[in-house]
């Protein structure tokens, strides 16, 4: 396992939502600080190849959103994407003006968007929550309800084969309420790791509290199971990222504000050992930070985007009000990096890293190898993507 390497210039982007079709990766919507997040335009997509390590910007990033606002998310932040076929679904999220509960298709084939309409018990409006793919169930849980201004307490479905929401009549313990956690499906279970929640305080003063307990859902009964897991087990978090590989549950990175810490670890729990581990990984890993993407595609994991604290701050901060936002814009930095973790490096891979280090580029003669030197260490610049999209034909 190995950081094999990192490059700058792909999307800019904070709590945006990514999935992967194929050898693709697609990243929708985000927000960047300093960026107006009141106005109303079309959510923006980028796609990685993951093969040659470039960024495109697909071009229903330019529809105009009021001409096509029925089919047509707007940018937001705080949603979920999952992967259903060849189709992508977006649901939940908010702008700095309200949050939406409309679900929105986009298709990687046709390439276009469509707002599917869908029946049963709707949920709320919603960003910071989960969603999973079990079956042809989209699963999702907790988040943060803009309308009754509390955390969502409920887990609820949507059959993406009918189109019909249904609520999950609790069974168990459940987890407490909570948002900006991660969900994960390994096999008939639903596991929910970290997440910031809130606790009443002896003045009445609700304060925030991160939890670093594991739980499940039995999804063939839709019971809760709490997790009395053994090993290394990590601390609470919000805004971590969380992926499967070989079965297997990995958490990255996130941020506890009651210790003020960004983290850059990353955990793997085995749910046939009930073990959790952290991983000591060669190579250059991302420095600390929340809100990023992070996708496994094969053996490689796909780490972008996201927030740190200010390098240039960081060491002011001492002398900065107590009271000072954590999330103001001189105390934190929005990132435009990739780095690629493998799990299984190739041996041509690692001999790609050594030509790179030891400056013997020049002496590689045959022109793919050079082209594969040069997409794996050169920086991106975000092209677009074409052919044009098909949400003109409504």
């Amino acid at each position: 396992m190995k950081w094999i390497t990192s490059l700058e210039g792909g999307p800019k982007r904070v709590n945006h939502a990514a999935v992967a079709v194929d050898h693709k990766i697609y990243t929708f919507g985000g927000y960047c600080t300093g960026q107006n997040s009141r106005k109303y335009k079309s959510m923006d997509v980028h796609v990685l190849n993951t093969t040659t390590f470039r960024w495109t910007r697909h071009p229903v990033s330019d529809l105009p959103y009021f001409e096509n606002d029925d089919i047509l998310p707007f940018k937001r932040y705080g949603h979920t994407a999952v992967v259903y076929g060849n189709k992508v679904y977006i649901w939940g999220g908010r702008n700095d003006k309200e949050s939406c509960s409309v679900l929105f298709c986009f298709d990687t084939e046709w390439h276009c968007w469509t707002a599917p309409k869908t029946t049963g018990s709707i949920p709320l409006a919603r960003d910071g929550h989960s969603a999973c793919i079990w079956r042809n169930f989209m699963l999702v849980f907790g988040g943060y309800e803009d309308d009754s201004g509390t955390f969502a307490t409920s887990l609820c479905y949507l059959d993406l084969e009918k189109m019909h929401w249904s609520y999950v009549p609790p069974k168990g313990v459940a987890p407490s309420v909570r948002d900006f956690h991660t969900a994960v499906c390994i096999d008939d279970r639903m596991y929910v790791f970290g997440g910031r929640g809130s606790v009443q305080t002896s003045n009445y003063v609700e304060d925030e509290s991160y939890c670093n307990d594991l739980w499940y859902l039995d999804l063939r009964h839709f019971e809760w199971h709490h997790v009395c897991a053994q090993g290394v087990i990590p601390v609470g978090r919000r805004s971590h990222s969380a992926f499967v590989y070989n079965e297997k549950m990995y958490v990255f990175a996130g941020y506890n504000s009651l210790v003020e810490k960004h983290y850059n670890d990353m955990y793997e729990y085995n749910p046939k050992t009930n073990i959790w581990k952290k991983l000591s990984i060669t190579g250059v890993p991302p420095c600390e930070r929340r809100r990023q993407a992070c996708i496994s595609v094969g053996d490689k994991v796909f780490v972008f985007g996201g927030t740190s604290p200010n390098p240039i701050r960081k060491k002011e901060s001492q002398v900065i009000d107590e009271n000072t936002d954590e999330n103001t814009d001189e105390k934190l930095v929005d990132h435009s990096d990739m780095f690629v973790l493998d799990f299984n490096p190739s041996l041509k891979s690692l001999s790609l890293i050594a030509v790179k280090k030891y400056n013997l580029e020049k002496k590689v003669a045959v022109r793919n190898l050079k082209t594969e030197i040069s997409n794996m260490f050169s920086p991106n610049c975000i092209t677009v993507k074409r052919p044009k999209p098909n949400n003109s034909a409504g």
